[in-house]
């Protein structure tokens, strides 16, 4: 009997890849898995990253979890509390993420982006390493709204300046859309900050670009400085209720409306 088109195109297949397509990690991450002695075929620990496997007879396992095709992807949200690296290692044994995330049931999961050490809010995990890679690509236009606690409120003019988009170091920051936050509002912000500085204000800040410490860096072109930033959304992902410090698997919608981007 003739082997099927769909046995043509399992066998055979390199180690990284078939952990990619189950979702495991992206291939980087996966030889990452391979190099570490994390990633066993049939009992035996394999790190040779030119080994291939047969998916319809090899037996692969991650941490001693076993790992099949046809696994969906995970997508988690973290609601990153202050003080944790964006990282899922350190080598100067800081606390990061990973410390924070299921990493016994996901053991290729990583964080998608980065948010500073000091800042909290909305970071997405997930094992989909192509969808990571597509998510982060500057032409897929994603909003991120966050919310910044400033040391003095916004002029007109300095607000104008943030809405037509603010000159940086490195180019034109696209046009933000700015909205001041009242006093109420602002109160129930989760600022990783013991006590507002008299004079401080709040200010909801959304974006669609990802460069490093933007945020901070607008403010700054404008005489702000930011005391503390909180992110509140990431495309069409809101943070909601989950606590600080807290993690929840993505709903179903969540993930087609993350995929739909």
């Amino acid at each position: 009997m003739q082997p099927s088109s769909t046995d043509e195109r399992l066998v055979p297949m390199r180690l990284q890849r078939f952990l990619a397509r189950a979702g495991v990690a992206s291939r980087r991450g996966s030889e990452n898995l391979m190099t570490a002695g994390r990633v066993r075929v049939n009992g035996e620990v394999v790190t040779e990253l030119g080994s291939r496997v047969d998916p319809r007879t090899d037996v692969v396992s991650v941490d001693g979890r076993e790992v099949r095709l046809g696994e969906a992807p995970a997508y988690l949200m973290l609601n990153k509390p202050a003080g944790y690296l964006c990282t899922m290692r350190d080598p100067r044994g800081r606390p990061t993420v990973a410390e924070l995330m299921p990493l016994e049931d996901h053991p290729g999961l990583f964080c998608v982006g980065r948010l500073d050490k000091d800042t909290t809010g909305l970071l997405l995990f997930t094992t989909d390493g192509d969808a990571a890679q597509r998510l982060l690509h500057p032409s897929y236009e994603k909003e991120k709204r966050y919310l910044a606690l400033i040391d003095r409120p916004l002029s007109a003019r300095a607000r104008l300046a943030l809405e037509r988009g603010i000159a940086l170091d490195d180019g034109p920051a696209a046009p933000a859309k700015v909205r001041e936050l009242g006093a109420e509002e602002a109160r129930g912000v989760p600022f990783a900050i013991a006590k507002w500085p008299h004079g401080a204000a709040a200010v909801e800040l959304t974006i669609h670009e990802g460069r490093k410490h933007q945020v901070k860096r607008m403010f700054k072109a404008v005489g702000r400085e930011v005391l503390a930033l909180h992110r509140a959304s990431f495309g069409p992902l809101e943070l909601g209720e989950l606590a600080l410090g807290a993690w929840r698997e993505l709903t179903h919608d969540e993930v087609s409306a993350l995929r739909a981007l």
